[in-house]
């Protein structure tokens, strides 16, 4: 099943969400303990009162907030890795798949994931870090856009259950509140608490659960990945559930239940499949040392990763070493000891395991450590090598900040922009870059850019009535007004959909 997770710890989605629940409760009778026992066929009523294009619309809605949650993950590296992930998969899915799928990364040591409507999918940090494979990680994420393409999430949530109404109503008002300003980051967080509790209460079939399996594993073995990779981390997450039964197991295990019956089915596929041969992107591992640290909360928690470091650092070989060195280098870094993290970083590299994220700490280095100028020529290098990466293109900017060129990074923005429209952060190097060259109504305009961006849209359109104040020029004006409007048709489109679903 695809059970939509929060995007916080349970504490704190309880905390937010506490009110809208309550209201809820007090609007009818929640029956919690109620789950649907199958999916409606592809023909009934319910799959077609949340069409795709109105799923969609409705998945926009919900992530807009939910990337100004604290527990987002907004790592340029991460986010671009594991959306190519899902889009790799996607496209081998049975039949070929137009289906949109965008993956992200939640801070939470929890080993969750989970679907939301319109094709996003959330990884919990601790997934990532639990998978000791990329065929692992990519077995979850394939199960997951496996209960995507099946339309498991969206025929779930409007189905005839009453708790799953009313529950969704309590989301679209969050939704509604967070669009008219009203506490934007709170009621946000509140939204996502309540899209959870949606998904919770989806409680699909094991004839669902079996399917999405049946369709991931088509997906792992046609993009070349070792299928057993999904059977690994099945089992691996079965078995911790097992051992801390009664300890609160694990929360993919609870959502997912892992039956004897899967697992033999995946089992039974495996014997009279081929394996993959498929090499793990060396991204993988540096990347899964970063969230081991992203996740950690406390001194304690930064020391125990810190370990396991020291220890992989000793006992792995290749790039699982490599990956070691590196995690212990970017500890160093966020800790300002720049030399130590220099050391590692050179054991890292030494090992001949080359990969972007290497590259954009040496930068980051450098920059921190006052050499500026060795900072650009590391970032313009880096670039050449890596000229997918939207870390390095990162890096890149704050080089030229670094270094006083606004100009450059006007121009380079601009140039990721155009290659990565999603890629809000760079509106936001954009704006400052403007503002710092004295160009106001430019920055209030890409500041516009970037609050559209993550669906801030109120103030967006505020952003552009700033620059719209800012100039005389009667043709500029006469642009910023369509903008304006552009946005506020958006805006109630977007409200008119969630009044749909709150009534």
């Amino acid at each position: 099943m695809s059970a939509c997770v929060p995007f916080l710890s349970k504490r704190t989605i309880r905390q937010l969400s506490a009110g809208l629940m309550a209201l809820a409760t007090a609007m009818a009778p929640l029956h919690l303990s109620a789950q649907p026992t199958g999916i409606p066929s592809m023909g009934a009523a319910s799959g077609v009162e949340l069409s795709p294009a109105v799923e969609r619309s409705l998945g926009d809605a919900i992530m807009e907030q939910g990337r100004r949650d604290p527990a987002f993950v907004s790592d340029p590296d991460v986010t671009h890795y594991l959306t190519g992930l899902g889009r790799e998969l996607a496209a081998h899915a049975p039949g070929g798949a137009g289906q949109h799928v965008s993956v992200f990364a939640l801070r939470d040591s929890q080993i969750n994931a989970f679907a939301l409507p319109g094709g996003y999918i959330g990884i919990h940090t601790g997934l990532f870090v639990a998978a000791e494979s990329e065929a692992e990680l990519a077995g979850v994420v394939a199960h997951e856009i496996g209960h995507v393409l099946q339309r498991h999430v969206a025929r779930g949530m409007t189905q005839s259950a009453q708790s799953n109404h009313i529950l969704l109503a309590s989301m679209a008002g969050a939704l509604l509140a967070a669009l008219a300003g009203s506490g934007d980051l709170a009621m946000g967080v509140a939204a996502f608490g309540q899209a959870a509790a949606i998904d919770r209460q989806l409680g699909f079939s094991r004839q669902a659960e079996q399917e999405a399996d049946r369709v991931g594993y088509e997906m792992l073995q046609r993009a070349g990945y070792d299928p057993r990779g999904m059977l690994r981390m099945f089992q691996r997450l079965a078995s911790t559930a097992r051992l801390n039964e009664g300890t609160g197991g694990n929360v993919y295990t609870s959502t997912h239940p892992l039956s004897l019956q899967r697992l033999s089915d995946i089992e039974g596929r495996i014997r009279d499949g081929d394996a993959g041969r498929r090499v793990d992107n060396p991204e993988f591992w540096y990347l899964r040392a970063r969230m081991r640290l992203v996740q950690t909360r406390d001194k304690r928690g930064q020391d125990q990763a810190v370990a396991i470091f020291e220890r992989d650092a000793r006992e792995r070989k290749g790039v699982e070493q490599a990956a070691a060195h590196y995690g212990h280098a970017w500890y160093h870094w966020k800790q300002k000891a720049w030399a130590q993290a220099r050391e590692h970083l050179a054991r890292a590299q030494a090992l001949g395991q080359p990969a972007p994220q290497l590259d954009e700490l040496a930068i980051l280095l450098a920059l921190d450590a006052g050499d500026v100028k060795t900072g650009l020529q590391l970032a313009d290098q880096a670039w050449r090598r890596w000229p997918q990466s939207q870390g390095v293109a990162q890096a890149r900017v704050h080089a030229f900040e670094a270094n006083g060129q606004d100009k450059a990074v006007v121009a380079f923005t601009e140039a990721c922009i155009a290659q990565w429209p999603g890629f809000s952060r760079m509106h936001q190097l954009r704006a400052q870059a403007y503002e710092r060259l004295g160009e106001k109504v430019a920055a209030r305009r890409a500041m516009a850019q970037y609050y559209e961006s993550i669906g801030a849209l109120p103030t967006a359109v505020e952003q552009l009535r700033q620059a719209r104040s800012l100039t005389r020029d009667f043709y500029l004006q006469s642009e910023l007004d369509v903008q304006i409007r552009t946005l506020r048709d958006r805006l109630t489109a977007e409200r008119a959909l969630l009044e749909r679903f709150r009534s």
